[in-house]
């Protein structure tokens, strides 16, 4: 999947890895894709939480060996 942006937020505890995508998501374009990494184990309810506040498209969410990786788009 084609991604527009890439935010590594491993090593940040919560709220960090929310609060920089979010930063993140508000200066790209419509349509656009940020591709977050995190390790944070709230991030797994965080990151959803907030994709579903903020009405952006949470594309996929996975998770391997403590990592996660989620593709978010904005409408």
């Amino acid at each position: 999947m084609q991604m527009d942006d890439e935010l590594d937020a491993t090593g940040l505890l919560c709220p960090l890895p929310v609060l920089k995508a979010a930063k993140r998501m508000r200066a790209l374009p419509r349509g656009a894709t940020l591709k977050v990494l995190a390790d944070d184990p709230a991030a797994v309810i965080d990151i959803p939480h907030f994709c579903a506040e903020q009405g952006y498209e949470l594309l996929s969410s996975k998770e391997d060996q403590g990592f996660q990786t989620y593709l978010i788009r904005k409408p």
